[in-house]
Parts: structure tokens; C-alpha cells; sequence
């Protein structure tokens, strides 16, 4: 049986679950049945866990399991896991007094399943940031507490996958307007440069490993303009694994829609399969 791990953006649930037109009918179809080792690791839930629980009710009563964690802040961030199995243990935030109770970040542990390794999975929400000034202070305290989490978590032999909104394009690759963006929040050289310190150490950029060296393929585009028909985006959404899970990847794709007007978020959903 292969393990599935999808990130997922929804830009509030409330709104994914709704049919926009006939053409798009909003996230509850993509999930359909909860059927074989499958996970969903979504950001930006925008809602209570009640209020979630009620716009996922058709997904909960088919059998989607659902853990998530709100922000103390009403109608911002919050993540959360679907899972079509059962969890052994929930775990919030990263022990940080200022960012744990903000819906940043969720963790949950999996049992091993036959030939599938017990499995640690982290829905993670990254904040935004500035070019400058609090927000941008903010985005970097807790970039300092994550690469700690990281740390120690890249240290267990069981697998693990933190995938999320990272709120960071690595390099060019990741951004199409990457001349243009040099001094935005998201495409900072320190934020860069962080990236390059995790993945220095023993994480694995999983789409990145499997799709080489190109252009994108990118995650997010801008609801105005024309960015998402002319591809103008960037590759924030990622899935970071460690050595055992790096070694299990069977492929990796980011679910683009075909059109516009069928996106029921400013982000496309981002799938690992692995073995």
C-alpha cells in the first residue's frame, strides 16, 4: 500500500467547500472516499474547529478523520490534518509561548502499517512577513523556533514529512517574476538563505528532488490579473521529508486546475505518493 501526503492551502474552508459553478464544485468532490493510506495536510482553515467540522461534515460522515488546531486570532490561519486512518497522537504547535496558540503549525504520528513505516506528519502555516518592520521581525522569530523543531525532528528514524504554505520561494526556480520580487516579502535573501541552512541539514525538498532542475512548476498565483493563465507564480507549498520517507518518494505533482474559474483556492494542492 503507498502512502499519499497532500498540502493543501484551502484559503478558508468555509469557502473551499462551496460550489463555485457547475465546473467547480468546490474541495469535498477532490477528496472523495477515504479510501487507502491517504493524508491531507491543510492551511489557512479560517474557522473554529467546530465551524470546520460543520463545512467538512460530508467528508467527516463518509469517514475522513479530522485533527486541526484554530488561532486564538478569529477567522485567521489554522491547520489541520485529514486522514483516512487513524492517528496515535496530536501535537500543537512547536513549544514556542508566542506562536503556539497563533494555528501555525499541527503534528500528528501515525502507526507503522505492514511494510509502512510509523510515519510523523506536520501541517505547517508560515507567516507571511514583511520587508520590514513587526511582521517581518515576527516571520523571523519564528523561523529561528522552526529550525529548532526541524532539527530535532530530522533526528528520528521513523518517517517524516512537514509540508504546508511555507510562505518561501527557495530560488528562481520557484518564482517566475523572480527579478521583479528580489526585495518582497516570501523572496528575501535571508529567507533564502534559511531554506538553504534546512535543507543543508537532513531534509529532502521532495517536488524539487523529483521534478530537477526547471522552472516551477509553481503552487500559487495571485486571484488578480492574469497570473494564473500565464503561469506567473510561485512554489511556496513544499514537502520537506527526512531520509527514511526522501527514500520512499514514487512521484510527486502539483494538482494545477485547468482553469481559473476552477479553483477553489489561490493555491493549487501539492501530492506526494510514496512506497
Amino acid at each position: 500500500m503507498s502512502t499519499i501526503v497532500t498540502t493543501a492551502n484551502v484559503n478558508g474552508i468555509r469557502a473551499a467547500v462551496k460550489e463555485r459553478n457547475p465546473d467547480n464544485p468546490g474541495i469535498l468532490p477532490w477528496l472523495g472516499d477515504p479510501t487507502g493510506r491517504r493524508f491531507v495536510l491543510i492551511q489557512e482553515i479560517r474557522a473554529s474547529e467546530e465551524q470546520a467540522r460543520e463545512a467538512l461534515a460530508p467528508a467527516l460522515d463518509a469517514g475522513w478523520r479530522l485533527a486541526m488546531c484554530e488561532s486564538v486570532k478569529k477567522g485567521h490561519a489554522g491547520v489541520g490534518v485529514l486522514s483516512t486512518v487513524d492517528v496515535d497522537a496530536v501535537r500543537v504547535g512547536v513549544g514556542s509561548d508566542e506562536f503556539d496558540d497563533t494555528g501555525r503549525y499541527l503534528e500528528v504520528d501515525v502507526a507503522a502499517d505492514g511494510d509502512d513505516p510509523a510515519l510523523t506528519l506536520g501541517s505547517l502555516y508560515l507567516p507571511k512577513g514583511a520587508a520590514d518592520g513587526e511582521k517581518r521581525d515576527e516571520k523571523f522569530r519564528f523561523l529561528d523556533v522552526f529550525a529548532g523543531h526541524l532539527a530535532a525532528l530530522g533526528r528520528k528514524r521513523r518517517g517524516v514529512v512537514v509540508a504546508g504554505d511555507w510562505n518561501i520561494a527557495h530560488d528562481n526556480r520557484d518564482i517566475k517574476n523572480w527579478k521583479g520580487n528580489q526585495k518582497s516579502p516570501g523572496f528575501l535573501p535571508e529567507e533564502r538563505a534559511w531554506v538553504d541552512e534546512v535543507l543543508a541539514g537532513r531534509w529532502s525538498d521532495v517536488l524539487r528532488d523529483v521534478v530537477g532542475d526547471v522552472d516551477g512548476p509553481y503552487s500559487w498565483w495571485s486571484w488578480r490579473g492574469k497570473a494564473f493563465d500565464t503561469d506567473s507564480g510561485w512554489r511556496i507549498d513544499y514537502h520537506l521529508a527526512n531520509a527514511t520517507m526522501a527514500a520512499r518518494v514514487r512521484s510527486a505533482r502539483v494538482e494545477r486546475p485547468e482553469a481559473y474559474d476552477r479553483r477553489w483556492s489561490d493555491h493549487a494542492p501539492v501530492t506526494v505518493e510514496f512506497d
